[in-house]
């Protein structure tokens, strides 16, 4: 082969490398920001409920409303990510989550805080289907659980900034001045992904790395409601639902909100203590993701990992439920919550699994419907918890803020524990696709 020839390949692969990692860059920023906002409240929990003067009801309601607009609009994400593509939505969530987080951080009425959270909601709400559907289409088939690994390991270190780091952040720095500087840095990647972000190789010139990646000139012919008809009629996309409706919705719900008042309230623990323990908690989850999916993807099964690692969650909470207090802190207490982030990981699975039983070219959707189920789980149990820790608080307050005791979070451990049963039985239902698009097979 000519030397010019050679020349011109490696330079066409170099660029595509540094087109598609350049793409993979700006949406993970994104994703970091996404987990951010999504764990922020549990560390700010104590500030908040001071300003506002928060019931447990109340605080679980506000960081709620994140999860109820995101789960709202999982199905319109995907719908958007498949016709619209990527890049408008990443650079339009960024641009609305930033001044949603701005207006969060400026709020002066629980009203107000509540209104800057549902536009940082709706605003992230885009940002993982158009993850999901961009590797599907820039990174090969076979990679797709590795990356989908990979996404989630990064994404969570926005988890783990919203934990030990954000409570040593703010001895410097007041709350409202961390979540307006979020919001500033948003507005800044929505600017970026305007000049980086396309939707397909195709679009800069480069071929599609996947043969079923190309859409079929009768298929854009199909009106995007029948394609959403066609994707939530495939039976095999809902357990992925229920699993994480019970698994993850459960886990954001402790990690997010209850973990660190608990630690307060229960074991006496300061903000950056309590910190330490969802540190740890969140670190499992991040490198969990991309361990099941690359052993997944190694092994070339979902459904057993899937399983497992449902079951092992829920006896976290059989633990937390019924064992004595006294473990849930010190070194058992470390291990209970880094397993139990571990174990929820394997959550990931169900992305590649609903990807592999859909036509290739409907991806965002499937993924957006399976994702769906866990917003709409942590959505219902974030309030629902406090609630039930209401219920029975004895009305105690320290510095404006309600103290539980351990029989008050023992109503809110039955509630997650129930919810974890849900997801064991979900996981039994997946379709084992053997790391293979099985749709034009079945």
């Amino acid at each position: 082969m000519p030397q010019t020839v050679l020349t011109q390949q490696r330079t066409g692969l170099y660029t595509f490398q540094v087109a598609k990692w350049s793409i993979f860059s700006i949406l993970i920023l994104t994703y970091i920001l996404v987990y951010f906002h999504r764990m922020a409240p549990g560390v700010v929990s104590e500030y908040l409920m001071a300003d506002f003067q928060a019931t447990g009801a109340k605080l679980g309601t506000l960081s709620a409303l994140y999860f109820v607009v995101y789960a709202c609009m999982q199905i319109p994400s995907g719908v958007v990510a498949d016709t619209l593509g990527t890049r408008i939505s990443i650079i339009a969530g960024n641009v609305i989550a930033g001044l949603g987080s701005i207006a969060f951080g400026m709020a002066e009425s629980f009203t107000m805080a509540c209104v800057g959270r549902f536009f940082v909601g709706l605003g992230v709400s885009v940002v993982f289907v158009s993850i999901m559907k961009s590797n599907s289409v820039w990174f090969p088939e076979r990679a797709f659980g590795m990356m989908s690994g990979l996404t989630l390991l990064i994404g969570n270190l926005g988890s783990v900034l919203a934990a030990g780091p954000l409570s040593t952040v703010l001895s410097i720095f007041a709350w409202r001045s961390v979540f307006i500087g979020i919001g500033s840095f948003s507005l800044a990647l929505g600017l970026s992904a305007f000049f980086i972000v396309r939707n397909r190789p195709e679009d800069l010139g480069f071929p599609a790395p996947n043969s079923l990646a190309t859409e079929k000139a009768t298929d854009k012919q199909i009106g995007w409601l029948k394609k959403l008809g066609s994707v939530v009629s495939v039976l095999h996309i809902w357990p992925g639902f229920w699993v994480q409706f019970g698994m993850v919705g459960s886990l954001y719900t402790f990690m997010g909100l209850w973990g660190i008042p608990y630690l307060r309230d229960v074991h006496g623990l300061q903000r950056s203590s309590a910190a330490d323990y969802m540190t740890i908690m969140l670190l499992c989850f991040a490198f969990g993701s991309l361990f099941f999916g690359w052993f997944s993807d190694k092994i070339g099964r979902r459904k057993p990992i899937l399983s497992a690692c449902a079951v092992g969650y829920t006896l976290t909470w059989c633990l937390l439920a019924f064992a004595p207090a006294s473990w849930s802190a010190g070194l058992a207490g470390y291990f209970i919550f880094g397993f139990m982030g571990f174990a929820g990981s394997g959550f990931v699975l169900t992305f590649a699994a609903a990807k592999e039983v859909i036509d290739p070219n409907l991806s965002g959707m499937a993924v957006s419907v399976v994702n769906t189920g866990c917003f709409i789980g942590t959505a219902l149990m974030q309030p629902l918890f406090g609630f039930l820790t209401d219920l029975s608080w004895n009305g105690r307050i320290v510095d404006g803020i309600r103290i539980y005791s351990q029989g008050d979070y023992s109503n809110g451990f039955f509630l997650m524990l129930a919810f974890a049963v849900i997801a064991v039985i979900g996981s039994c239902r997946i379709k084992e696709t053997f790391c293979r698009n099985i749709s034009s097979r079945e």
